[in-house]
């Protein structure tokens, strides 16, 4: 597919392996996990609307009106 062969897969995976520790690894490999099983989800599941009413803020606060 993109003409990665069984050797330059290798290379990749060692030089990952130098730069990063194999202590780091599994924990770089569960946040990509998670990150593409979230992603997956997001892209099948149908946008959901919050329609819960907000609660609108006063523009002035106590303070500001007893200084004035």
């Amino acid at each position: 597919m993109f003409g990665i062969g069984m050797t330059e897969l290798i290379v990749v995976l060692v030089i990952i392996l130098i730069i990063f520790g194999a202590n780091k690894l599994p924990e770089i490999g569960s946040g990509m996990g998670r990150a593409i099983k979230n992603f997956k989800k997001a892209t099948t599941e149908p946008e959901e609307i919050e329609v819960s009413a907000q609660k609108k803020e006063p523009t002035e606060s106590k303070e500001t009106s007893k200084e004035s």
